[in-house]
């Protein structure tokens, strides 16, 4: 490392990138230096826009030779602060990689740039029959690589898994500016360690991926959507784990709740689709290539007694509609303040109690505080959001946490741990799987430089 001064790292960064790529300026910075909760914030000595693999292991030569940490960042969907900037570190913005290209519409496979977002990879795979594994409600901005530095799972993973699994090659650039390459990638491939599957929810800690090679999955002409409300979080759960075991075509089963629904109908401005309501919901949709799965969905529906309460569609129109009503939970949560948001999981025999009891936990530390719950039903992916408390008061996530731990689940089930769950990390996997992490990352970024203070604490 050599005593790099700031001016002289700014202009290093400036021949690496081009001047208009090297922003500096903070009205410039700022959307990149707040997360999208706004409860993580930092500043960043510069953002700058890479064009291309070899710009990238160019400004991380520059940064690793300064001393000076780099914050990866894609869309800035995160959720636990791990893609802005803390104490001005560098931020690296891979939106301009952004091609989407290499499509083989005989293998089901594509190859695309970390900058890409997801609604543009669907968007080029359904036009040859295909479609993406993993989707999310925030397709239109995030981004692939964010999405594999996450391990991003969303709606669809019981039926097709997280991005780990959707990613056959990859390209990545290691701190000192070296470049791992295993493109294209094959289904079968078992020459050495998984390098692409440890990089699958490493958050950016141990290289900056620059592009990908995804398998992608059948696009399914028959869709249907169903909405159905219950007493109990418990009859929800159990009406999904017979969804999932009885039929075959089931592609994601949401659960929320009725406050979270009076969020999303005063926020969006939309209206009930049932006349009855109920306190909590679930969401089921099913595919297939073969026959229609709206009469399954109906008959499911119909023997578990949802009567009033329930909507159906198959039409475009129409499921997004119902679709909407647990997409647009996030958005109408931050409408209403900076929420705590907590991406946990639980082993389904334990997720209506989660449900059930993180209201209970929050209220104990917190009375005033406000918690809306969704999420996966089929991975056991629970979101917990609580309004109300300071950006800074950690004592509610402390009390979900611990009941996570409790339950015996995760603290970070599609989000990753960032700078929000460092100190949960020993607790929820243990000491010796911990130093065996830390003894990756030394090895990968020897200097510390990649993302500073997320997974790890500083000072460790």
């Amino acid at each position: 490392m050599r005593a790099v001064t700031h001016d002289a790292l700014l202009s290093a960064l400036r021949d690496a990138v081009g001047e208009r790529h090297c922003l500096t300026d903070a009205a410039l910075r700022a959307s990149y230096e707040t997360d999208w909760t706004r409860r993580f914030t930092g500043p960043a000595i510069a953002v700058v826009r890479p064009g291309s693999t070899d710009e990238v292991a160019a400004v991380l030569r520059e940064c690793t030779a300064a001393g000076v940490g780099v914050v990866p960042q894609g869309g800035n969907t995160g959720l636990v602060g791990g893609s802005v900037p803390r104490d001005g570190e560098v931020v690296l913005s891979l939106l301009r990689l952004s091609d989407v290209g290499g499509l083989d519409a005989d293998a089901g496979e594509v190859t695309v740039g970390a900058g890409a977002t997801l609604a543009a990879v669907q968007s080029a795979a359904r036009r040859t029959g295909w479609d993406v594994g993993v989707d999310l409600g925030a397709r239109d901005s995030a981004t692939i690589g964010g999405m594999i530095a996450t391990n991003a799972g969303g709606v669809n993973v019981l039926r097709h898994g997280p991005m780990r699994r959707q990613l056959l090659g990859f390209e990545a650039v290691l701190a000192d500016g070296t470049v791992l390459r295993r493109m294209p990638g094959m289904p079968k491939d078992n020459t050495g360690y998984d390098l692409g599957g440890l990089l699958a929810g490493s958050e950016g800690t141990l290289a900056v991926i620059t592009a990908a090679h995804l398998r992608l999955v059948p696009q399914l002409a028959r869709r249907a959507v169903a909405v159905a409300g219950f007493a109990s979080a418990l009859s929800a759960v159990t009406v999904a784990a017979r969804a999932r075991r009885e039929l075959g075509s089931i592609l994601a089963l949401e659960l929320f709740t009725d406050d979270g629904m009076e969020l999303v109908l005063r926020h969006a401005r939309i209206g009930a689709p049932f006349a009855e309501r109920m306190p909590f919901y679930l969401l089921l949709e099913a595919g297939s290539d073969e026959d229609d799965p709206t009469d399954d969905l109906a008959t499911l529906l119909e023997d578990v007694g949802a009567g009033a309460a329930a909507a159906i569609a198959n039409d475009d129109a129409g499921r997004h509609r119902l679709w909407q009503l647990r997409e647009r939970h996030t958005e109408a949560v931050n409408a209403e303040g900076v929420p705590h948001k907590l991406d946990v999981s639980v082993p389904l025999a334990r997720y209506a109690e989660m449900v059930d009891r993180a209201p209970q936990a929050v209220a104990a530390v917190d009375s005033a505080a406000r918690t809306i719950v969704y999420g996966h039903v089929g991975d056991g992916n629970v979101h917990v959001n609580v309004l109300g408390p300071a950006p800074e008061d950690e004592a509610v996530d402390d009390a979900v946490l611990g009941l996570v731990l409790e339950l015996g689940g995760s603290v970070s089930a599609e989000h990753g741990i960032g700078v929000a769950k460092v100190d949960w990390l020993v607790r929820d996997r243990g000491g010796a799987a911990v130093a065996a992490m830390r003894a990756i990352k030394r090895a990968w970024d020897p200097a510390g430089i990649l993302n500073p203070g997320v997974l790890f604490a500083r000072d460790s």
